[in-house]
């Protein structure tokens, strides 16, 4: 594993985690254990909040609203405002990178202004962004 201080978390690990996924799930849980042991900082923004909200206000989940915000503040994860810098950041990655929407530029560009030595997500297109090392769940080791 690459030494890292700083880790951006994609929306997808979280979900993976909070749902108990199948076939991710013990996988993103010992991903999140390492962090925290390790004593590294987790970034994220408010993209993944809104991303990972949506089917619990869907289906009226409090609980799973609840358990977020239980994660994030546990986690102590920095949930990133999009800024004036983000935002021409993630414009010239969407400029640079055809195929990339908007809130994955976004994503890309929240965890390289904020200094993010690894891009943990599992969205194998994102690893075409060549300014942080991103990672996919299976990569991390």
């Amino acid at each position: 594993m690459t030494e890292y201080n700083k880790v951006f978390v994609d929306t997808a690990p979280i979900i993976y985690f909070l749902d108990d996924d199948v076939n991710y799930g013990q996988k993103s849980k010992m991903i999140f254990e390492d962090i925290l042991r390790n004593k590294k900082i987790i970034e994220s923004s408010v993209i993944t909040c809104e991303e990972y909200l949506v089917y619990p206000y869907q289906t009226g989940n409090e609980e799973k609203v609840s358990a977020f915000f239980d994660f994030v503040n546990d986690c102590n994860i920095n949930l990133n405002i999009m800024t004036e810098e983000i935002a021409k950041k993630a414009a010239s990655i969407r400029a640079e990178y055809k195929g990339f929407k908007s809130m994955d530029a976004i994503q890309l560009a929240t965890a390289y202004i904020t200094g993010c030595d690894i891009f943990l997500t599992n969205d194998k297109q994102l690893c075409q962004f060549e300014e942080i090392k991103c990672l996919l769940i299976d990569d991390w080791k």
